[in-house]
């Protein structure tokens, strides 16, 4: 049965994570390695190695037809080289070509791992049966992409709806983009932690001090807690509504570690966006919270595989 998997890599921060990928968005032969993000571009290199040596040793690697990589950004899918500002010692890195490589001479596609997660709820997840839909996640940082026309848009360079870098705050501070007042210095897991410290919060007897113990203590009543929640709402209230202005998707599909905290985040997320989503177009624009969960990225990097190998493209 050749050509009826596809292998999936999910590039990021954190992990670089490998799998077999069917034709229903079924995972197989699962495997995952920490991400080396502070060391040698050479160390990165090797874990990935190590990713797609499990993957090319099991017994179904025959059945292979192409390789689908969802890889934190920015990306450049013309020249196949990968830039992620979260890890610095790959600059311009030469991934397809080094996949390609190992895989045996397979084509490869490459997405961003926002365009990823679109892929993935379009695919599998609360945005399949949508034509226009924004897909978000809110983690350590604010990462998208977008569904138009039914189909994946990545952009020429397949960054496109990069949301975390739209500017909510002209007099904000300074985003590790260069820019300044973007979403992601609000809103992400990361910041939501930092706001609601600086408002007085403390961690819990756990010592819990990221966004997930923020949720906690916001869920139980905390003041400065629920106002850096309500806060991370209001950006990404405000850029939801400028791209669904813009491009006029129908959804928008938020998840990430931040996501998890529920209501939480939800409740002040549609209260804000009644405020922001005033025009008429996009009044009924839906909200959901993501389905694909962790899956996201190498369900999305198995899309791209699965749509380079049955057309020829990405």
């Amino acid at each position: 049965m050749p050509n009826d998997l596809v292998a999936a890599l999910d590039i990021g921060g954190t992990k670089i994570a490998g799998a077999l990928v069917d034709s229903g968005g079924g995972l197989l032969a699962r495997t995952q390695r920490p991400t080396p993000a502070q060391e040698s571009a050479e160390r990165l290199a090797a874990t990935v190695d190590e990713v797609l040596g499990e993957l090319t040793a099991t017994p179904h690697w025959y059945r292979v037809g192409a390789v689908g990589i969802g890889s934190a950004g920015p990306v450049d899918t013309k020249a196949g080289t990968v830039s992620p500002v979260n890890i610095p010692a790959w600059r311009a890195h030469p991934l397809v070509s080094a996949v390609r490589d190992r895989a045996g001479g397979l084509p490869v596609a490459l997405i961003g791992d926002g365009p990823a997660i679109a892929a993935a709820e379009h695919w599998q997840g609360a945005a399949k049966g949508h034509s226009d839909a924004l897909c978000m996640v809110v983690s350590t940082g604010v990462g998208g992409g977008l569904i138009l026309g039914g189909a994946l848009h990545s952009g020429p360079t397949g960054n496109a709806g990069h949301i975390g870098h739209i500017s909510v705050d002209m007099d904000g501070a300074l985003c590790p983009c260069g820019s300044y007042g973007c979403v992601e210095t609000v809103a992400s897991g990361t910041n939501i932690a930092r706001r609601a410290l600086e408002a007085g919060w403390r961690p819990g007897p756990d010592q819990d001090a990221t966004a997930a113990g923020v949720a906690a203590a916001a869920r139980a009543g905390d003041p400065p807690a629920r106002a850096a929640f309500e806060r991370a709402a209001r950006a990404l209230a405000a850029a939801i509504a400028a791209t669904a202005a813009l491009v006029e998707v129908e959804i928008a599909v938020v998840g990430g570690g931040v996501a998890r905290a529920g209501e939480v985040l939800f409740t002040p997320l549609r209260t804000e966006l009644k405020r922001y989503a005033t025009l008429p177009y996009i009044q009924g624009l839906a909200l959901a919270p993501a389905a694909t969960g962790t899956d996201a990225g190498l369900i999305g990097a198995g899309a791209a595989g699965w749509k380079l190998l049955e057309t020829g493209t990405v």
